[in-house]
């Protein structure tokens, strides 16, 4: 499985290095913040990803292994409650 990128909001600033590093994945909303237009990293753009993960001023955007990365909606390092709690 591809790597998969991810945002951290309370960090992101809106500087737009992302976008213009990776525009393929990551175009800009009319604040200048991100939006993913895939979050799953093709091989081919892997290079360029870890690129605009390394520059990003506020370390807000990371790229995990799809077996760590959260739900959508899952709170920061919080595990998330059962269905039945």
């Amino acid at each position: 499985m591809n790597d998969v990128l991810e945002i951290d909001w309370t960090r992101c600033d809106g500087h737009g290095l992302c976008a213009r590093l990776l525009p393929e994945l990551v175009t800009l909303d009319e604040h200048g913040y991100p939006i993913l237009r895939e979050r799953a990293v093709p091989a081919r753009l892997l290079d360029h990803a870890r690129r605009a993960v390394a520059v990003c001023p506020r370390l807000a955007l990371r790229l995990e292994q799809p077996t760590t990365a959260r739900a959508p909606g899952a709170a920061h390092g919080r595990p998330q409650p059962s269905a039945g709690a």
